[in-house]
């Protein structure tokens, strides 16, 4: 369950554009036989496209002789991957840039750089008024990292923020960093055409733009071959994915679904984040038809007032949104779906929260990202209207949203009670080396004993739930796990 207040959620969760996780190091790997010449670390921050860009950085840096280390007092070089969407992300990036300046005076040699969204807005200030970095790229431009190295390993300051309408390096196998071997994202599309009022993201990440649909199929295919047993396809707004080429029939997000479902019933598939005006019916029948596609959808409304939907320009109303739910619902009763909330976002008054609360509980939401409205720079709302809101007033109305939210999870929670959920293993349970812990196909974590069973790591088992908690079901292994071990033998 996220952490809702700051929005920091488990690193599996999958991700939205909202979310601002705490910095990820990872291990060293390999590339041949040939010897590392120098190390580098990552921290990501943001979305789960971060951290998938992240990968794509890894692989990029491995053919060019670098080496990744958990250890940031060992790297020649580090790199933040940052996040735009809200004021605490970019002052947990300058709080960290700052802290590496005592690194820098110990190791001359030290390189320090900037990834991803903050990179175009605030180059400027990074590289020439507080100094605090070598390299600034963004988030299309990482195959110029090896040689903005070499200008900076020179005494130049190497940037290269230019966005691209093809760039989607779908030639490159990413490095699945700080990997549980189990769960996997997988990039589809790139960048974004909402012009969401609020968000910087079509600003940082340029346009929208799909990969190539074959290339996507086989990065999924060769993680089922290595072990993996769930993918997350990625993408700012999934469901808008749409591949057209001379040379193959033209892929839609449905097809491009029940593609990679069909690699094998024991590859689980997720995906996010959707857009309410994009999710189409072909979408959920594919769902619906694959036993292995998660019911789960992350669906942000952002706001229940129609009128402050107007203003975030998000293209429906409070009573389409609904009608999409009873769609979802209608098509995969079973079907789990979470959200994004913005509280105070301008010129919202009581009636308008009101209509949030009110449509949290008709969607009865699995959980939420929930955050009171950040001003971004550059953004339509900056540039259109003021943000009037006093910020206790939005800390209030975010604070009834959570307890609202708090109370559906629970709920929705207690549904499972005495049921039998279908759980992927994850690995150990944080708090029991003699537990098990894994998630349902609506994404819910579910905790359970190892016993004697000889069950390892990405296997499935199915677990009667006999208890709960807001974030978490617990339960046990049911005596009859014929059908989980028959998933298990196709592995």
């Amino acid at each position: 369950m996220a952490e809702t207040l700051t929005g920091t959620v488990p690193l599996l969760f999958p991700g939205t554009h909202n979310e601002l996780r705490q910095g990820e190091a990872f291990e060293p790997v390999a590339t041949g036989n040939q010897p590392f010449t120098r190390r580098f670390y990552i921290e990501s921050y943001g979305c789960a496209m971060n951290f998938a860009d992240s990968e794509v950085v890894a692989s990029i840096l491995n053919g060019e002789g670098f080496g990744a280390t958990r250890n940031v007092e060992e790297a020649d070089l580090i790199f933040i991957n940052t996040c735009s969407i809200r004021e605490k992300a970019e002052l947990t990036v300058r709080k960290r840039l700052t802290e590496f300046r005592s690194l820098k005076k110990k190791n001359k040699a030290l390189l320090v750089g900037v990834l991803g969204c903050m990179a175009e807005r605030l180059k400027a200030k990074f590289l020439e008024e507080e100094k605090l970095v070598d390299i600034v790229v963004g988030p299309d431009a990482y195959r110029s990292l090896p040689a903005l190295v070499g200008e900076a390993d020179l005494g130049q300051k190497g940037v290269n923020v230019l966005l691209s309408r093809e760039e989607t390096y779908a030639d490159i196998t990413p490095v699945r960093l700080n990997s549980n071997g189990v769960n996997a994202f997988v990039s589809i599309m790139r960048g974004c055409n909402n012009m969401c009022s609020f968000c910087v993201v079509p600003f940082t990440r340029g346009r929208e733009r799909s990969r190539e649909a074959a290339s996507i199929v086989a990065e999924c295919r060769d993680l089922f071959d290595n072990g993996y047993r769930e993918v997350t396809l990625l993408g700012q707004n999934v469901d808008s994915y749409y591949y057209a080429s001379d040379a193959a029939p033209t892929v839609t997000f449905a097809n491009l679904l029940e593609s990679v479902a069909m690699i094998s019933p024991s590859l689980r598939v997720r995906f996010s984040t959707s857009h309410p005006k994009d999710i189409t019916d072909d979408v959920l029948h594919t769902m619906a038809r694959h036993e292995n596609i998660c019911r789960y959808i992350h669906l942000p409304v952002q706001s229940g007032s129609s009128r402050v939907l107007q203003l975030m320009n998000r293209t429906y109303t409070r009573e389409w949104y609904k009608a999409k739910v009873d769609r979802i619902r209608e098509i995969m009763p079973d079907c789990g779906i979470s959200s994004d909330i913005i509280s105070g976002f301008c010129t919202e008054t009581e009636a308008d929260h009101a209509d949030t609360l009110e449509i949290m509980e008709y969607a009865h939401f699995d959980y939420s990202y929930m955050y009171f409205y950040s001003e971004r720079p550059g953004t339509l709302a900056q540039r259109r209207y003021t943000d009037d809101v006093p910020l206790e007033v939005k800390k209030r109305r975010l604070a009834e949203i959570v307890q609202v939210q708090n109370r559906l999870s629970l709920a929705n929670n207690q549904y499972d009670l005495n049921q039998v959920s279908r759980v992927l293993i994850e690995g150990e349970s944080k708090k029991s080396e003699d537990d098990w812990m894994g998630r349902n196909s609506q994404n819910k974590v579910v905790v359970f004993p190892k016993g004697a069973r000889s069950l390892v790591k990405g296997d499935y088992a199915d677990v009667l739930v006999h208890s709960c908690s807001q974030g978490t079901l617990l339960g046990n292994i049911v005596a009859d796990n014929s059908a989980a071990a028959a998933l298990n033998k196709g592995n």
